[in-house]
Order: C-alpha cells, then sequence, then structure tokens
C-alpha cells in the first residue's frame, strides 16, 4: 500500500498493529478521524487514552482492571464472596460477565501454567488465589480454557485447593476441548457454568 504522507503511513500503522485490525481497515479509521474535529479527536479518543494509561489500575484482590485498588466486582455485597471464578485472563471474566450467569467473583491467573514457554506456577496469581482461602471460600470454579496446558494448571491448583478443604469443580464440558474460552458463545459458557461438574484430581 502507497501512501504519499509518511504522518498518514504512521498512524496506519499504528492502528494496523492492534489484534484484528489490518492495513486497509486502519487506513479507513485514520481518514475518518482526519475528518473530524481536532476537539473531537481529543474528547473521544486521546483524553480517554491518556486516563486509561495513567489511571487504569489491577484490582489488588482478583487482579482484574479496575479504576480503584478494588474493582466493582470484589466489592459488590451482592456478589457471593464465596464463590470464586478462576480464569486465565481478563478477557475471560469479560465473557463470563456477558453470560449474565455468575454472581460470584473472579481470580485472574495472567496465564497458565506452560513449560514450553517458561511459564511456571510462580509466573501466575496463584499466591493471591490461596490468600483469599482465608475469606470463607466455598468453592473455586476452573473456568480455564481446556487445552493441554489449561489442564495442567487445573490440576496443580486443584491440588493445592483440596489441601485446604476448598470445593474444586469445572465447566461442563460444552466448551470443547483446545479451544478458548473467550470464544466460546455466551450461550454455551453460561450453561457450562451452570452445569459444572466436581473436579476429581484422582483421575489424572
Amino acid at each position: 500500500m502507497s501512501i504519499s504522507s509518511k504522518l498518514l503511513d504512521n498512524a496506519v500503522a499504528s492502528f494496523a498493529s492492534l489484534p484484528g485490525i489490518g492495513k486497509k481497515t486502519a487506513l479507513r479509521l485514520v481518514l475518518h478521524l482526519i475528518n473530524k474535529e481536532k476537539n473531537d479527536i481529543k474528547n473521544q479518543f486521546i483524553e480517554p487514552l491518556d486516563r486509561l494509561i495513567d489511571d487504569i489500575k489491577f484490582c489488588t484482590q482478583c487482579y482484574n482492571l479496575s479504576d480503584h485498588d478494588l474493582c466493582g466486582i470484589c466489592t459488590n455485597p451482592h456478589r457471593n464472596q464465596g464463590l470464586i471464578c478462576v480464569v486465565e485472563s481478563i478477557r475471560d471474566v469479560l465473557a463470563i460477565e456477558e453470560t449474565g450467569h455468575f454472581n460470584g467473583v473472579y481470580h485472574v491467573l495472567g496465564g497458565v501454567i506452560s513449560p514450553l514457554e517458561g511459564i511456571g506456577s510462580d509466573d501466575l496469581n496463584i499466591e493471591g488465589l490461596m490468600s483469599r482461602l482465608e475469606n470463607d471460600v466455598e468453592e473455586c470454579i476452573m473456568a480455564i480454557s481446556p487445552t493441554i496446558e489449561g489442564e495442567t494448571t487445573i490440576f496443580y491448583l486443584s491440588k493445592k485447593l483440596n489441601e485446604k478443604g476448598v470445593k474444586v469443580s469445572q465447566l461442563a464440558r460444552g466448551i470443547s476441548f483446545g479451544g478458548e474460552l473467550e470464544y466460546a458463545d455466551g450461550l454455551t459458557l453460561g450453561k457450562s457454568l451452570l452445569g459444572r461438574i466436581p473436579y476429581n484430581v484422582q483421575k489424572y
């Protein structure tokens, strides 16, 4: 793609670096912005992004994104604090919240155990999860993508949670093995949550 302006080319390259945005889509977005008023661009894009970069936090309890030290889910008195849904990423929190079928709280691991990629248990937010067990946690749902790495992570966590006497369950197999949780449709994900089954660490 030949672009006569270096400024335009740089802007297109920036947009094209985003996931799912190709060069043509990036060009359309940039051309659209060029035709907007400068103040509109600042108010709708530049200022919100500046605030996002400067002020966004990770919840100190569940590691979800938050405007404050504790996120709105963790501080919501109507959520079941004794039911923790353990997920791999923040995208999975958003996917599950979209279903409207879960009224507990979350814990974001920040990844899964993957020896091939050099990711061990110490690289994940596991200690934070274990420290939360002191607050009368009754059940942990392993809502982790059913991949080899995901199953390894579930197995590791389940052993540690069983030692603490915490009930461990996993999503019903509406989620196909090898699939990514965030790409499951809302109905399937919601049904998997409602139909969760006990996790038997002995079967492995």
